[in-house]
């Protein structure tokens, strides 16, 4: 969904009580969590945050706080949403003097201890798109080697003629969103700090 100018929170909030209905576009949902669709655009990739469990509890809440869109020119509508499963988001993103509103919904939630503890979730793309397809956004903590990462996965394809006829373009937005991303998460565990005695 496409606008001139910013849209006003009132605007966004009619059109996601419209989108709170609607089934995922795409048919592989769930596929992030192992063999990949084929069809499909891959992007894949890692960042170390740090060592040790107490890291890993910072990347986690940090990533439950939304942290990984703290990127320049997109908000998240809205930042406060519960990471389960069925909760549905909107990605507000301004580009090249247009403004675009693209709705996901969040299709699985990983929460698992072995071996590898990982925290994390991945969302599917709306009819109110730019494309089809699935984001996994995850935290890990290796035992074996004590490193914590941020892991980024999509497959994606074209959601529209809109999105065809510009998909150079879509594709150089997704790899930069993915690169941001990453610079978001390693600047939001050093500066998380989880509450203790």
């Amino acid at each position: 969904m496409l606008f001139l100018t910013r849209p006003t929170d009132e605007v966004i909030r009619a059109i996601f009580a419209k989108q709170e209905g609607r089934q995922f576009s795409y048919e592989e949902v769930g596929a992030s969590k192992g063999r990949l669709p084929s069809g499909y655009k891959i992007l894949h990739h890692r960042a170390m945050l740090g060592r040790g469990s107490s890291q890993f509890e910072r990347a986690s809440e940090a990533l439950s706080h939304w942290e990984m869109f703290n990127v320049p020119g997109i908000s998240l509508c809205w930042p406060a949403t519960p990471i389960q499963v069925g909760n549905l988001v909107a990605i507000l993103i301004k580009h090249f003097g247009f403004w675009s509103l693209n709705f996901c919904r969040i299709a699985y939630v990983i929460d698992e201890e072995n071996p590898v503890r990982r925290f994390g979730f991945a969302y599917g793309t709306l009819a109110e798109h730019a494309e089809k397809g699935e984001e996994r956004f995850t935290v890990e903590w290796d035992p074996t080697t004590d490193e914590v990462s941020y892991d980024i996965l999509s497959f994606s394809r074209s959601g529209n003629w809109k999105t065809t006829i510009a998909y150079p373009l879509a594709r150089w937005l997704q790899r930069h969103f993915v690169r941001n991303s990453l610079i978001a998460m390693v600047r939001a565990v050093k500066q998380v700090r989880i509450a203790g005695p």
